[in-house]
Formats: structure tokens, sequence, C-alpha cells
């Protein structure tokens, strides 16, 4: 099988309610989102038509809707929707899904994050 390419997609910010603390789904977070698709782009670099790729205004809202939608008390949980969402593509062959926040926790620390890599 040949090497995918990727459609990346870096630093989607939304707002969402997804934590297992109260306060955390009382007041809601940023939530950032990095999205990368393997997908075989050779169709689509020949023809330069849309509609041989992957619409990546697509892909943005299928993250947002999941971001700031049913809210979800881990993260892992987040990044698997959206995995999901994003391999229900057509010509999308594995999905890393990358989610990150900065909860209110003590301690110092930049955020709190899961990567995960989903494939068919």
């Amino acid at each position: 099988m040949a090497a995918m390419d990727r459609l990346l997609l870096h630093g989607m910010v939304f707002f969402g309610r997804h934590g297992n603390r109260p306060a955390e789904r009382e007041l809601g977070q940023r939530f950032s989102v990095d999205l990368e698709l393997e997908v075989d782009t050779a169709r689509a670099g020949g023809s330069d038509d849309l509609a041989d790729t992957v619409n990546y205004s697509h892909a943005y809202a299928d993250v947002k809707e999941v971001v700031e939608g049913e809210p979800a008390n881990l993260l892992e949980t987040v990044a698997a929707r959206i995995a999901e969402r994003a391999l229900a593509r057509g010509g999308v062959q594995a999905a890393v899904v990358r989610v990150s926040k900065t909860p209110p926790a003590e301690g110092q620390f930049d955020s709190f994050a899961v990567e995960i890599r989903r494939s068919r």
C-alpha cells in the first residue's frame, strides 16, 4: 500500500463544556484541536477539483460540532468522537486527533492533552 498524504488542520479553538469537574461543565473552557487526515491526494493534485479531496471546511465543521456539542467527561472521548466523524468522510484512511485544554487545576502547566490515531 502506498504512503498516504496528510491534510492538516492545526490550532482550531472552540469553547466546550467537557470535563469531570462541575466547574468545567458549568463554566466551560477553551479547547484546542489539531486534526491530521491521511488521504490520497493524487487525484485532487491532478484535477484541482475540491470534489476529489476532503473539504477542509466540512472537517472543521465536524470538529466544531463535537467540541461545542454534548459534554464528555474525558478528552479521550472528545478525541474519539472527532476521529469517528473524520473517518466517516469519504477518502479518509486514518485520523490523528490532538485535543488540549487548560483546566482549572492546581499546579503549573501549559495544558492537558490527548492524542489518538484511528484508522479504517
